[in-house]
């Protein structure tokens, strides 16, 4: 422990503060030491510049969230950047190793089969879960009696996510008694292995992951009532039909949420951990999730230097994706208001 820390905290018990509190005396101390150097700097931006009121103000009142943003995820972010570099076993002191750990996952085969899987995943499950919770939308959109509840119908599954989920679907999928085989069976069919099948496990997690298409639902029906209403009447005075009113109003109107949608599923697909978890990676590696086998390196095996580096490593695989998504989109998504801008500039 640092000396300084160390002396504030006994400095706080012999002022008789409880001990469930007296490792958060030195950083509410920093808190308001911060704080202070930051009042006096507004201060001193409000002398100079008078007219600076409301800057002022916006940085002052956002400033929780940056020192907590600051504090909790840049500094544990450029503390992995040195972590990845070195050999650490959380209980001996790290070692320098350089590009060891970054050079073993490109010839790790474990490390190949996890992004296979997870982007595998991905590539399937991203597309089936916009498309399903567009179509959802589309039907819910109606004013119809009794909307009201098949929206909270769809939506409450939602609600049932991680372990929980994970443990409802291995009864649901069970070879010997769950309910998907005993249906397939009433109909002559012979259900499969599910779970205890290689070649079936990852597409049971991804229909598993149509379970929770109500969240995107909701998002889409959202922007289906933001829809103008004047553009579809003005679509149906020039003779367009439903078809041409969904591909030239509601589809070009909706492809910003649309986008939205399949960046946070290509962004959430490639965390996906739990199934891998609770399923121990499935038989055959064929549930061997990328962050589950960071887990597994860093919790299990203890090797918290070649973790990181695979951490960086799915890292620069999102951001690959997302990137390459955005630059793709500019061809499909449209904005009102740039158009609006444009037209203005011309």
């Amino acid at each position: 422990m640092n000396p300084t820390i160390g002396w504030i905290r006994d400095l706080a018990a012999s002022w008789g503060v409880p001990a469930v509190l007296v490792p958060l005396v030195p950083f509410l101390l920093l808190l308001i030491a911060l704080y202070a150097v930051l009042g006096l700097a507004a201060y001193g931006a409000r002398r100079r510049w008078p007219r600076a009121d409301k800057t002022i103000a916006f940085w002052m009142f956002i400033s929780p969230w940056l020192i907590g943003f600051a504090i909790f995820t840049v500094g544990p972010m450029i503390s992995s950047i040195y972590v990845s570099l070195t050999s650490w076993d959380l209980i001996t002191p790290p070692q320098f190793v350089g590009f060891a750990n970054y050079t073993e996952a490109f010839q790790d085969p474990r490390v190949g089969q996890a992004l296979k899987v997870t982007l595998l995943y991905g590539v399937i499950s991203v597309p089936l879960q916009t498309a399903l919770a567009f179509v959802v939308a589309l039907l819910l959109n109606a004013e119809l009696p009794g909307m009201r509840f098949f929206r909270t119908i769809w939506y409450l599954p939602s609600l049932v996510s991680g372990v929980a989920q994970m443990v409802l679907f291995l009864w649901v999928f069970n070879p010997q008694y769950g309910l998907a085989n005993d249906v397939l069976a009433k109909v002559g069919i012979e259900g499969p292995g599910w779970f205890n099948d290689a070649s079936w496990a990852l597409p049971t997690v991804i229909l598993m992951s149509l379970w929770t298409v109500g969240g995107a639902m909701v998002i889409y029906l959202a922007g289906l009532k933001d829809v103008p209403p004047n553009l579809y009447e003005a679509a149906a005075i020039d003779g367009a039909g439903t078809l041409r009113m969904f591909w030239h109003v509601t589809l070009p109107q909706m492809s910003p949420i649309i986008l939205f949608n399949a960046l946070t599923g290509i962004i959430g697909s490639l965390q996906i951990f739990t199934q891998g978890f609770v399923a121990n990676g499935g038989p055959k590696d064929s549930l061997l999730f990328f962050v589950y086998y960071l887990y597994d390196n860093a919790f299990q095996n203890f090797r918290m230097g070649y973790a990181s580096a695979l951490a960086w490593i799915l890292f620069v695989v999102i951001l690959a994706l997302t990137t390459v998504t955005l630059r793709g989109s500019a061809f499909a998504v449209y904005y009102e208001t740039e158009l609006t801008t444009r037209r203005r500039k011309r």
